[in-house]
């Protein structure tokens, strides 16, 4: 059964809301990546932040007030029409919320324990909740009077990718008429500091697939789709997911667990590899990942597909990256871009010998003018998780 993404709310480093997202995600244009105010483990790095007014919780319970559901709150206003109006449609008991997200509010928390070893108490801002994972999804649904399914996937950097298979799975069972979907993360000490002390942290912008490259950056966003089975110009076509478990940090090199979940979405989708118009690739820039995904797409797409990353544009968005950069695909096939330009990939062009070549998109490259489109979206993670996604035109 075909999933439509009927609408879509965004906010990332790129900006804040779909226009300015797609023209700056077109442009190519990274200078958002700008030093986290304070150092890590005493270097200063670049991250994808939003530096734009969040929206204000001072009208809910003090349990909901995290910066983590001030930007999800910020993508769901974008949406707010199309919300209540399936609401009114399908009644809020046929009304599901699946989100994605790793961080949740985990620095308000971090941030309540630091006053209590401080002070010998925690501070009156403190609330266990905020870093509970459900979080996200438990706020929507109460902020919206939903009595759907609720609830949340974290499984790291795959978290909100398998959260849209997951709506999808409530639609095809029949057990919601609309889901809200998607992920959220934001920046905190805790996941700097992490990625840090595996020396996963470059100290300049990020540079996938490069011989030069020697990290990632961190970023924060969120992305809410509202997924029905009515009829809408885009659709998430097929998926794949697979868990090779060949490492609790590092991905099988041979990709094997990432080649499975890409046929898996092609089959799905009923899609053949030389159909995929652009694949948004993982793309961190770590040595192993960039080795690991770009052998698995030279596999699956043995005659070239035109990929880039996102990542040297948004920063590494954790929980929220497979709804992101899904969403970033969803704005290239959409009226947002009227130039049918592909995302360029921004990096220094130096090309590692011991890489497969891949077709990485340059400025100005456009889509096909005829036939249906489809996009391709990676997301790997912790522990061998994959999922792939394929977004494309309804009919």
């Amino acid at each position: 059964m075909t999933a439509y993404l009927n609408a879509l709310g965004v906010i990332c480093a790129l900006g804040h809301g779909k226009a300015e997202v797609t023209r700056r995600l077109l442009a190519g244009d990274g200078s958002a990546m700008q030093p986290y105010p304070q150092p890590v483990a005493g270097r200063q790095v670049p991250v994808g932040a939003v530096t734009c007014t969040l929206p204000s919780l001072a009208d809910f319970p003090q349990r909901h007030a995290t910066r983590n559901n001030q930007m999800l709150l910020a993508a769901v206003e974008q949406i707010e029409a199309e919300l209540h109006e399936a609401i009114a449609r399908f009644g809020p008991a046929r009304i599901g919320v699946v989100m994605g997200t790793s961080t949740t509010g985990i620095q308000e928390a971090s941030l309540g324990i630091a006053g209590l070893a401080r002070d010998g108490h925690l501070p009156a801002s403190y609330h266990y909740a905020h870093q509970e994972l459900c979080a996200p999804a438990s706020f929507l649904s109460e902020r919206l009077q939903l009595s759907g399914p609720s609830y949340a996937i974290s499984t790291a950097c795959t978290s909100s990718a398998r959260a849209l298979l997951s709506a999808k799975r409530l639609l095809d069972a029949g057990i919601c008429d609309a889901v809200i979907c998607g992920g959220v993360d934001t920046l905190c000490d805790l996941t700097l500091q992490g990625f840090s002390a595996l020396e996963a942290v470059s100290k300049r912008v990020c540079n996938p697939f490069s011989a030069n490259r020697d990290g990632i950056n961190i970023g924060e966003a969120a992305a809410v789709f509202l997924m029905t089975r009515e009829p809408a110009p885009i659709a998430l076509l097929g998926g794949g997911a697979s868990s090779d478990a060949h490492h609790i940090s590092a991905p099988d090199p041979q990709g094997l667990g990432a080649i499975e979940a890409m046929r898996q979405a092609l089959a799905s989708a009923s899609v053949a590899a030389e159909q995929i118009s652009y694949l948004n690739l993982h793309g961190t820039a770590t040595r192993h990942n960039d080795a690991m995904e770009s052998l698995a797409v030279a596999t699956v797409f043995p005659g070239g597909v035109a990929c880039s990353s996102s990542k040297p544009l948004t920063g590494h968005t954790l929980g929220a990256a497979g709804a992101l950069e899904a969403a970033l695909c969803w704005l290239a096939l959409s009226d947002c871009n009227r130039t049918r330009l592909l995302p360029p990939h921004r990096w220094d062009n130096e090309e590692d010998a011991d890489l497969p070549r891949l077709n990485l998109v340059t400025d100005g490259t456009t889509m096909a003018a005829a036939g249906r489109r489809a996009m391709m979206s990676n997301s790997f993670a912790f522990g061998g998780n994959n999922i792939s996604l394929i977004l494309g035109d309804a009919s």
